[in-house]
């Protein structure tokens, strides 16, 4: 499974210079809810919301959603290994939740703030 990260998902809509290879699609795709609200105000933001509401839509239904749970947020207020920013420790919090479960889960991801964090806790990274 590979948790799919915001800016793997942002750099697939807004067509950057990197952007996830085509058989990320093939993979079961979970994220955090966080997902959905990060997307839309990224989109809105940037006042693409006409142009890009499908394609948002099509990412979204391609992710399975956790929501943020007690577990989740009890250990996204404990300290991590590397400083995160907020929503970053939100998404490695709901990671551990999914490998708590026994779920081998790989993450996605084009923040190197987050990635080191995620190596520090040995959370395995999905090659792009």
């Amino acid at each position: 499974m590979i948790y799919f990260d915001t800016s793997v998902a942002l750099a697939y809509l807004l067509a950057e210079d990197r952007v996830p290879p085509d058989r990320v699609w093939e993979e079961d795709l979970v994220c955090s809810r966080l997902l959905e609200y990060e997307l839309w105000t990224r989109i809105h933001a940037k006042q693409l919301t006409h142009s890009h509401a499908e394609a948002v839509q099509s990412v979204l239904g391609r992710v399975a959603m956790l929501e943020m749970v007690a577990p989740v947020l009890a250990r996204a207020v404990e300290p991590f290994p590397a400083p995160l920013r907020t929503l970053d420790a939100l998404h490695l919090a709901t990671i551990e939740f999914l490998r708590e479960m026994s779920v081998k889960v790989q993450l996605a991801s084009y923040d190197n703030r987050m990635i080191a964090a995620a190596r520090k806790l040995d959370i395995p990274i999905y090659e792009m």
